[in-house]
């Protein structure tokens, strides 16, 4: 290691009186940078509270081009950008530089992290790489905002050992991770408020009598029913409330096939809700539900054909089934590697797992880098391109035959479109999965099968970025080298590379990701096979000549530290 690497990894080297920066004026890639490029300013010095860290790497993530596309109608930027530009890159991993004289007994030059960038203070977001200035250039001041903040320090600890990509791309992955660790109730809310609405002759509470919540809306047709709600919720402290047509519940009880009321009922749904149709005749057809909300406010729908509610309430399988089928929709991107990679790493692991992409060409790269892992493991990987087959009915037989008619056990939808979604639906087994990955907007509607919900037991989950303890979670499995981040690296660049590899994320030129090093000398953007003539003492270092590794790593700073 050279003495210039290692001053750099003490944290402890000169500091320069200015640095550079890539300023997002407004929507649109014209409005990146100035004059197209980046700008020099004034290197600030923390005050008493606060940390100056540096930006070691930074990954590219679609999100950013959202906000490019979007400018000051982002839900997340709250500012007016020509006046006071945002600086994307939330993908980051850091070092302290210099430390406030009020934080000295807690961090120290040279200290690593990485940040949860879902930042909040007193409920509004304040994320890193929005609000507040991110990876996409060389220095930051982190103050109160990311050390206090409403979930305590958004700061996460990084070993030493581990690569500044490696930690970088945590972030990203921890979204993957959390998208199989997540959580639905198996009750009522506690404390939450429940509308039973429909019929409900027939109908028994179950399990629900050992439930808690704080008030019950009682909308039902049958007086035998009602009587024995009522008279439940008397015996232990429940209030029974008038629906006054705009409330919103943490849990709703229909009673009824009818799909028009069940469209109408979904939209009463509290962030965080549970939907339960119950009903012993069939729905008659599909009926509209918001996907996005099932994405971002944590809905989940559920249902029985019995006459117990409760029944409906069973846990939700998050896990990929071992040794079932899976289904990876969209799988040729750099989120689609993760779950593929994760599906093949990870303990439990399904027995056979088909991965498809609307087109052949992404998905050659894909199979070439994942095929060798699979055989190796004994997994079953079969690559498919829906664009191969003619006529298109064709690709649906194919997916049905290779699970010999038994449908998919867990399908993964990495595709952001509804469409994909209805599609993949009669794929599923009976208890089987759907995890709605894509970042579906809120308003975004969807036909479900409810009789394939309440009859067949399919569910649908769905998740939006992740939590501290998501992130450190994944930081745990990246160190004790359970799963490889740095598997997801397909290119890298200096800070001069940004604004070429954020259009070549938006136009998915990559089937990994791109990650930025803010402190190296001019290195455009350069696909990892191109190391072999740019760089050819990196590319050695690479693991079988197309996987990033922290040795590479090494090398890259060694040769080209600014």
């Amino acid at each position: 290691m050279t003495d210039k690497l290692s001053a750099y990894r003490r944290g402890d080297a000169l500091l320069p009186e200015q640095y550079r920066r890539w300023p997002l004026y407004g929507a649109g890639f014209d409005k990146l940078g100035k004059e197209g490029g980046m700008i020099d300013v004034a290197l600030p010095h923390p005050g008493p509270d606060q940390l100056l860290v540096r930006h070691d790497a930074c990954g590219i993530c679609f999100s950013d081009i959202k906000v490019i596309r979007t400018g000051e109608n982002h839900p997340r930027i709250y500012r007016t950008m020509a006046d006071n530009p945002v600086v994307l890159g939330h993908e980051v991993s850091l070092t302290v530089v210099e430390v406030g004289e009020d934080l000295r007994d807690e961090y120290n030059v040279g200290d690593r992290f990485i940040v949860q960038a879902d930042i909040y203070i007193d409920g509004v977001s304040y994320a890193y790489g929005y609000e507040i200035q991110g990876g996409f250039s060389e220095y930051n001041i982190v103050d109160q905002r990311v050390l206090n903040g409403d979930g305590g320090n958004y700061l996460i600890p990084v070993k030493a050992t581990t690569g500044y990509a490696e930690s970088a791309l945590n972030e990203p992955w921890a979204c993957v991770e959390a998208s199989y660790t997540v959580d639905y109730r198996t009750s009522w809310q506690p404390g939450g408020v429940v509308w039973l609405a429909g019929n409900g002759a027939g109908a028994t509470l179950g399990a629900a009598t050992t439930w808690q919540p704080r008030a019950i809306v009682l909308a039902t047709d049958d007086a035998t029913f009602n009587a024995h709600v009522q008279s439940w919720a008397a015996a232990n402290g429940i209030t029974l409330l008038a629906d006054d047509g705009q409330m919103q519940f943490d849990d709703i009880v229909l009673f009824t096939a009818d799909p028009g009321l069940i469209e109408q009922a979904f939209t009463r749904l509290k962030k965080g809700g549970i939907f339960n149709v119950v009903s012993t005749a069939a729905v008659p057809r599909t009926v509209s539900l918001d996907v996005g909300r099932m994405h971002y406010d944590h809905l989940l729908a559920v249902g029985t054909d019995g006459t117990d509610l409760s029944a409906a309430y069973k846990p939700v399988r998050t896990q990929l089934k071992p040794g079932g089928y899976t289904w990876i929709l969209g799988a040729a991107g750099p989120m689609g590697h993760m779950h593929l990679q994760r599906a093949l790493e990870m303990a439990g692991k399904p027995g056979k797992i088909i991965a498809t992409n609307l087109h052949d060409r992404r998905m050659e790269p894909t199979r070439t880098k994942f095929a060798p892992l699979a055989d190796e493991l004994g997994v079953t990987l079969l690559c498919l391109s829906a664009q191969s087959f003619d006529p298109p009915e064709g690709f649906d037989v194919r997916l049905q035959a290779e699970t010999e008619d038994h449908g998919f056990d867990d399908i993964v939808v990495i595709a952001a479109t509804s469409k994909a979604v209805e599609a993949a639906m009669s794929h599923l087994a009976e208890n089987g999965v759907m995890n709605v990955f894509a970042g579906l907007p809120r308003g975004t509607q969807a036909l479900f099968d409810i009789n394939a919900i309440m009859r067949r037991g399919v569910r649908f989950t769905g998740t939006s970025g992740s939590s501290i303890e998501d992130l450190v979670h994944m930081l745990d499995l990246t160190e004790q080298h359970v799963l490889s981040t740095n598997s997801a690296v397909a290119a890298v660049a200096g800070l001069e590379g940004v604004a070429d590899g954020l259009r070549a994320v938006a136009e998915g030129l990559f089937p990994g990701k791109v990650v930025i090093y803010p402190q190296i000398k001019d290195l455009p953007l350069t696909a990892l096979d191109e190391l072999a003539t740019k760089l050819p003492s990196v590319y050695a270092k690479l693991a079988d000549g197309q996987v990033w590794t922290n040795e590479a790593e090494v090398e890259l700073l060694s040769q080209l530290l600014d």
